[in-house]
């Protein structure tokens, strides 16, 4: 797939988060839905559908919950996509609870518990490669992209 092609998806994936992200903090009053935070967007190439990455704070209970919550809001939440882009077709959402935070926190909370968290502080900056802006290349391809 071209460069073009990738580069439009993840325009598509960053403003289907931006529009989900503001819908969830200003316009859905559902008391299912917790507290929710969107880790990622991932667009089929076709636009039929897309994965909506979260995760949410809680209990198992609550976490069940605002994924039923936001499923309820779905027709809501395409309705806003296709009013706020022009695209040809409005992808039918799909929201899949994000477990690599739990993970985190869990790895977190295990390093607390055994002491390996008291290391000092990295205060000093990383050597980068002279005359290399940090973080390489603007253009860089995305090694995590899945094209």
């Amino acid at each position: 797939m071209g460069n073009a092609a990738s580069y439009r998806m993840r325009r598509v994936n960053e403003a289907l988060k931006e529009i989900i992200g503001n819908a969830l903090s200003q316009d859905l009053k559902d008391p299912r839905i917790g507290f929710v935070t969107l880790t990622g967007v991932e667009t089929a190439q076709d636009l039929s559908h897309a994965k909506v990455f979260v995760s949410v704070y809680g209990k198992q209970a609550e976490k069940d919950a605002t994924l039923e919550g936001l499923r309820a809001a779905r027709p809501y939440l395409q309705r806003l996509i296709g009013d706020e882009l022009s695209i040809r077709r409005v992808p039918m959402l799909e929201f899949v609870y994000d477990a690599t935070v739990d993970q985190g926190m869990r790895i977190h909370a295990l390093l607390k518990s055994s002491g390996v968290e008291d290391l000092p502080p990295e205060d000093e900056p990383v050597d980068e490669a002279p005359g290399q802006p940090a973080g390489g290349p603007a253009d860089a391809s995305d090694p995590w992209d899945e094209e």
